[in-house]
């Protein structure tokens, strides 16, 4: 593997420290764990949970806070917008096209970008979790085909509290959860886990990517059990306008 590290641009280092500020101005930011100081700087796979669409942000925050600057695998929607499309591919992130064709050349895209050591941050789960309980969701096998095809260690990170600030439909009601954040300034928490090593995994023998992403999925509800104690089964703060699916709930194992 070239392990030769990507470098980030400028205008994503910048990114990172605008997407500090907005965070700290809504919200207080907590973040625990680290990043081992030799994966910084990739090879990397930076794999969270999804629970808002402020997640983006706050983890460019945190990531920032550990001195990593990820490439974010992100929908294809964004990168078709005007002014956004061009920022997002001049910082180097990974469009996703999901439901084309093309989805495949995304994995293969990510593939290439950890193999010439950059660090790629993917949510595995695909979407914003919609579990009842706001606990990560049955994965998609796409970050652990990842991991199989590079044997780049993965890096689990759990987020608790950015479904606070935004709502889940926004940009409806982005206004009014913006001024709801200003006043009560809610706590969003950040674990980064430890790494994780998928080599056992044989790639592209049958069975290997689901139990990957089991793993994966695993790792990440552990680091979020810590950042919810009191609210083990169902988060406290509501948000009418989220739908529930339980169509991939996760059989989770106990932490540990």
């Amino acid at each position: 593997m070239n392990t030769t590290p990507w470098q980030p641009p400028l205008l994503w280092r910048a990114a990172q420290l605008v997407a500090r500020l907005i965070v700290g101005a809504l919200a207080r930011l907590e973040i625990t764990g680290d990043v081992p100081a030799h994966l910084r700087r990739g090879p990397l796979i930076v794999a969270a949970n999804h629970i808002s669409p402020f997640d983006p942000v706050v983890l460019a925050a945190a990531c920032r806070a550990r001195g990593v600057a990820p490439r974010f695998m992100a929908t294809g929607g964004l990168f078709r917008a005007p002014v956004l499309g061009t920022l997002m591919r001049r910082a180097g992130h990974l469009r996703v096209d999901r439901g084309t064709a093309a989805v495949h050349r995304a994995l293969d895209d990510a593939a290439a970008a950890v193999a010439a050591g950059s660090v790629v941050l993917v949510y595995p789960e695909g979407r914003i979790g919609l579990d009842p309980g706001m606990w990560p969701e049955r994965g998609k096998t796409g970050a652990a085909r990842l991991a199989l095809a590079c044997g780049a260690p993965i890096i689990p990170v759990a987020q608790w509290g950015s479904h606070e600030v935004l709502p889940y439909r926004a940009p409806q009601g982005i206004l009014r959860g913006i001024a709801r954040s200003l006043l009560r300034r809610p706590v969003i928490r950040v674990r980064f886990g430890d790494p994780l090593d998928l080599r056992d995994l044989t790639h592209g023998t049958s069975g290997a990517a689901l139990q990957g992403t089991d793993r994966i999925t695993d790792a990440i509800t552990d680091a979020l059990v810590p950042l919810r104690p009191d609210e083990p089964d169902r988060p406290r703060h509501v948000d009418p306008g989220r739908p529930v699916d339980t169509s991939r709930q996760h059989r989770r194992r106990p932490p540990g």
